[in-house]
């Protein structure tokens, strides 16, 4: 098993605290290999990840995308070195969770499930945008946006500083999506997130991520989107020509 340089970690005190500097990385990937039996999945993946980063996960279904976030939770064996920043908490968003409409859980329940008081999941469900009568009704009867504001309220309870988006709209109804990524940017911008995400939609890439990470099966490319999105990259990324989107000014955080 193949392993990185060593990676060092330095403080600051402020305001009578340890905080980590925000020039030193939270999370070190290097050389990160994964392989199903024969099945190569990732090869020689390497990345930093600083505190407040947004960075998007990019590439064609079956590239390894969803595997990668599945690593940085220890989820998987694998070759190379993941390295996060002492005392640093995870959190994590799936891609998508179909509930039954008649599962007898309400929102407080849900939380329960996971030692969390009514008061502390009002205050989570507040901070995402979640009314206190929402967390009462049956979740399978909450529509799909308010589901995937209580996954994310879910991921904020053990105080994170990063969390893994798994394409963070999946499913989500159109007029909800631009909401849940306006959401991620306040977290973003309050709470000083480091947040990894899946997207297949270049226009949210462009606008909203500072870095950007094209897998397939290797790294393809890895920048500031503006920079190393163009034409021949995407059609090397994807194996066929893509149209580039028109795109906004990139959103201040």
């Amino acid at each position: 098993m193949r392993t990185g340089p060593p990676v060092r970690f330095f403080y600051t005190r402020s305001d009578g605290r340890i905080v980590y500097s925000m020039s030193d990385p939270l999370l070190t990937v290097s050389n990160l290999g994964i392989s199903f039996g024969d099945n190569e999945i990732l090869r020689d993946i390497s990345f930093t990840a600083h505190r407040g980063d947004l960075i998007a996960l990019v590439g064609p279904n079956g590239s390894g995308k969803s595997v990668l976030l599945r690593s940085l939770l220890g989820l998987i064996p694998h070759a190379g070195t993941i390295a996060w920043a002492p005392n640093t908490h995870v959190g994590y968003v799936p891609q998508s969770v179909s509930v039954e409409r008649s599962l007898p859980f309400t929102g407080t329940e849900f939380f329960a499930v996971k030692g969390i008081r009514p008061k502390r999941a009002a205050e989570l469900a507040a901070a995402v945008g979640i009314e206190r009568s929402a967390l009462r009704q049956r979740i399978g009867l909450l529509s799909s946006g308010q589901l995937q504001r209580l996954l994310i309220a879910w991921a904020l309870a053990n105080e994170p500083q990063v969390i893994l988006f798994d394409e963070p709209t999946s499913g989500v109804d159109v007029s909800g999506q631009e909401s849940v990524y306006d959401l991620l940017d306040r977290l973003r911008k309050e709470r000083g997130l480091t947040i990894l995400l899946v997207s297949h939609d270049l226009n949210v890439v462009y606008a909203r991520a500072d870095h950007v990470l094209c897998i397939s099966r290797d790294l393809i490319c890895h920048g500031p989107p503006r920079k190393v999105l163009n034409e021949a990259m995407l059609e090397r990324l994807y194996g066929t020509p893509v149209g580039l989107y028109s795109h906004h000014e990139r959103h201040e955080h």
